[in-house]
This record gives C-alpha cells, structure tokens and sequence, in this order.
C-alpha cells in the first residue's frame, strides 16, 4: 500500500518514492477487502497534482463535514499541506473496509500519524486475520477506531496471540469484546508460567464472567508491575494469596497506582479509623477520588457523628457510591437549615482544598500504565 507523502511538511520530507494511482478502486466506492496491486495495464504512473487542490477537498468530498475537518487538521496540523493523492489513496483503503467520515475522526484523533503509516505486503493476511477474529464488519469498524495501529502494526502476530487466550480458556467472543474495551491488548500480551500461576491463584473460575478481566488484565501488565502491587498491599497486613483473590473478586484493581492505592487505604486506616481488611467487602473504597469523593464525604460524615451522635445517617461506606445530589440529600439537606447550612459550607471548603504540594509533584513517564 501507498505511503503518505507531504509536499510541505518536513514531518514527510523523508520519504521519497513515485505516486502510484489505482484506478480500480475508486475512493468513493466501497469495493473488497483486497489491496494487492492490480495488473500492470490497471495502474498507471501519472502527475495528479493538478487532480485536487489540496487535502481539504479530498477529505471533503470524501465525507467529511465543516466539523470533521476542523478536528482533523487540529489533531493533524501536517495534513494541511500534504499531497492529496496519496490522501486520496489511504481513504481508499478505509472506503473498502466500510469506514466513514465518523471513524477517520476517532482514527485520527487516536493515531494522527495515520496517514504516514505505511501498509506492507503482509497488510492482506493481517486483514484476514482481523475479520476472522472479529467475525463481523460493525466490530471491526469499531476495533480499528479505537485503535488504528491494529491495521499497521506487524510486531506481533494475531493468530498467535488468539491462541494463547483460548488455551488459557477466554474465548474469541469473550477476547473480541476485551478488545474493544482494551484496544491495545494485542500488542501488550505476553504469558508465562509467573503469570499463568497468578491467574490460577486469583481462584476465579474459567466460566466466571470476571475470568476474561482477570486474564488480560495480567496478561498487559508486566511482572515488575504485578510483583510492585502485590508488595504494595503487604504494607496493609495482607497474604500474597489474599492479595490475589481481592484481584480475582475486582481485577481492575491492577490498574490503580501503587500511590493512590497508599493514599487510600492510609486515609480509610488513619482517619475513617476501619479495618484494612474493609476493601475485601468493599473495593470501590480505593478507586475513589481522593480529593473529591473520599475525603470530603467522609469527613462531613465524621462530622455529624461528632455534632450529635444520635443523629441517623447512612453509612459511610455507602455514600462512596451515590450521586452528588443524592449523597447531599441524604448527609446535608435533611438537617435544619442552620445546620445544613454550615455543613454545606464545610462540605464545599474541603472539597475545595488541595493536596499539599500539589503543584510541584514530579510525574515520571514509565510508559503503559500497568
């Protein structure tokens, strides 16, 4: 397949090869899903320089809208002054597949360098490969716009991978929707006996609806990281095998950070004064938002027991996990209006505060977050 050129960017400056037009596929006209090269007497070598006045009128005609473009070119500045046959050529490629104006927004929004992508000789199988996976064109179109690269990427191989979680027991049905939630799990997995042991300790069954979460969480995630979490959690008091069945009961733990998980659970021990042991019941306690869920809520909670003991109020565990007006219905309004009023007023002033040196935290780049 064609590689994208730019007559005005350097970003393209690098590249340098003929233009190459194929007629028998007409950007306009959805045809199969096949991009070889057609016969010699099928492609002509031409200038179509003057064909299209610039990317703007081939992404117009095209499809795209005063709005899509306008998202484009802010995502993709570059694509301003780029050759429009070699545009041309790329959304081609996507009019084939069934893809519209809608999608090449999320594809570019995601992937900006699309265009300059390049689709080798191995693009036909790949293609293959992804709809016999996907089964169908309306969960390919969505897979491809949440992640592009899988179009473009051939550092890993897609039959391989497939069989590695069949062989661990997620089926392709249970993958195909794991990847439409995780688009990046392709080429993210890897599997060895360390982690095919932790996903048997978890105690999650194969026929379990958590089962797929638990495998391709860890199957993203890197030793090192798994083996930092685990040691996390042992500051609280916990088993290593204790660690893995609160994975098993909520897998997404695996993608909190060791730092929130410290600053939650230290708050829930140090200040709402329960047991570490709590979040076994409860998990959601450590994906709240610290600075506005967690802390204010509970501190206003606090604080009513401390005004007057008598008074009933839901639990606090419980106000994690409602609306914002429903969880001040319940903890401020229905108080009189002097009362409410001042718990409004501390409600709002903790919610308000920040945490302390805050502006100058130090964020360290390590790459895929888990």
């Amino acid at each position: 397949m064609l590689r994208f050129l730019s007559n005005g960017s350097n970003l393209f400056q690098h590249f340098s090869f003929t233009q190459v037009i194929i007629k028998s596929l007409p950007i306009f006209t959805p045809a199969t899903y096949s991009t070889k090269v057609p016969a010699e007497n099928e492609v002509e070598l031409q200038n179509v320089s003057d064909n299209w006045k610039d990317t703007t009128e081939v992404l117009s005609k095209w499809g795209c809208d005063d709005d899509d473009l306008v998202r484009i070119f802010t995502r993709c500045p570059s694509l301003r002054n780029a050759d429009p046959s070699q545009v041309q050529s790329k959304l081609s490629l996507l009019s084939d597949l069934g893809l519209g104006s809608a999608e090449l927004v999320k594809i570019i929004n995601c992937r900006p360098r699309f265009f300059r992508t390049r689709m080798n000789v191995k693009f036909d199988k790949r293609l293959d490969s992804l709809m016999t996976l996907f089964e169908s064109r309306e969960m390919l179109h969505k897979a491809i716009a949440r992640n592009p690269s899988l179009l473009c990427e051939n550092s890993y191989n897609i039959e391989s991978i497939v069989a590695q979680y069949e062989e661990l027991g997620v089926t392709k049905k249970d993958l195909v929707q794991m990847l439409i939630l995780r688009p990046t799990i392709m080429s993210r997995t890897s599997f060895d006996d360390e982690k095919t042991e932790y996903i048997s300790r978890t105690g999650v069954s194969k026929d379990a609806k958590l089962y797929k979460y638990v495998v391709t969480l860890i199957g993203i995630s890197r030793l090192e990281t798994i083996r930092e979490k685990v040691l996390n959690f042992t500051k609280f008091g916990f088993s290593e095998d204790e660690i893995l069945r609160l994975f098993g009961k909520c897998p997404h733990i695996l993608t909190l950070s060791t730092d929130k998980v410290q600053r939650n659970m230290t708050f829930v021990l140090g200040t709402m004064k329960l047991e570490a042991k709590i979040i076994f019941k409860c998990p959601y306690v450590l994906f709240a938002n610290m600075e506005t869920i967690l802390k204010p809520r509970a501190l206003i909670a606090l604080k009513i027991q401390d005004m007057d003991s008598k008074l009933k109020t839901p639990s606090i565990l419980t106000a994690l996990r409602m609306s914002e007006e429903r969880f001040l219905k319940l903890f401020v309004k229905c108080h009189d209006k002097e009362i409410a009023d001042e718990l409004m007023e501390f409600y709002k002033r903790t919610k308000e505060s920040k945490r302390l040196a805050a502006s100058s935290r130090k964020f360290t780049t390590r790459g895929f977050p888990f």
